[in-house]
């Protein structure tokens, strides 16, 4: 069977809700269970809670919505991702996904797609075509569960918003079991290409602070090694037969 389990963290953008469920529900296969994730403070907090009820559920896609403790508060998207994750029960999916809520996929099967590119190793990572960055970067992700298990993250704390991808991407590739699919389109609706309106969300992120930040975290992170430890785990997991 194939079942997904996709965090869609974001933040005061409950229009995001109806337009991508629509999307996964047009295009999805297998079963997918999406989980959008706010923390306490967000003020449109129970405009997602509305989306969500009149969504409802599909034979397809569940939605529902995780509410931060607010203790990731100041680390940001990662630090919300990394609880939503945390606090979820991850034993009945195949894999574990990552969309940002401008993400659409468009392509269909997509799903089923990402997930049999897992199986070639029996671990790993793969992503398709954002029409952004293409091979370049995984905005959107789909991982093994052993990933998840084994790291105990989904993505590195050091970090807040920006370069996950090219953490997975680099994750991936100390592995040896990234998989790029260029047949299959996730759209990236992002302001960078015009897709989408800037607004406060992506201003705050893309911050020139920010963006360094992260930039320096992750560059410390790749040179003390973080990523080749995470991999050996990872490994590890896989060798003793892991989830």
């Amino acid at each position: 069977m194939w079942s997904l389990l996709l965090f869609v963290p974001t933040r005061g953008r409950p229009d995001s809700v109806a337009e991508l469920l629509a999307a996964v529900d047009e295009t999805a296969e297998g079963f997918v269970r999406v989980v959008f994730v706010v923390d306490p403070d967000d003020q449109e907090r129970e405009l997602y809670r509305r989306a969500i009820r009149e969504f409802g559920r599909t034979h397809q896609v569940e939605v529902e919505l995780f509410v931060t403790s607010g203790a990731s508060a100041g680390r940001g998207m990662v630090g919300a991702l990394n609880e939503a994750v945390a606090g979820t029960n991850l034993c009945s999916a195949a894999a574990v996904g990552f969309l940002g809520d401008d993400h659409r996929p468009r392509t269909r099967g997509w799903d089923v797609e990402l997930q049999k590119a897992l199986k070639v190793k029996g671990f790993g990572l793969a992503y398709g075509n954002d029409l952004v960055h293409g091979p370049g970067l995984p905005t959107a992700v789909v991982m093994s569960l052993r990933v998840v298990v084994a790291l105990g993250f989904m993505a590195p704390p050091v970090l807040r918003h920006l370069y996950v991808d090219n953490y997975w991407l680099s994750l991936g590739k100390h592995l040896d079991a990234i998989t790029y699919l260029p047949h299959v389109v996730i759209e990236h609706m992002h302001p960078l290409v015009g897709k989408a309106p800037e607004d406060e969300g992506y201003r705050r992120v893309n911050a020139a602070a920010v963006v360094a930040a992260d930039a320096a975290a992750f560059d410390i992170y790749v040179r003390t090694g973080g990523v080749q430890r995470d991999a050996d785990l990872v490994r590890r997991c896989y060798q003793s037969g892991g989830a």
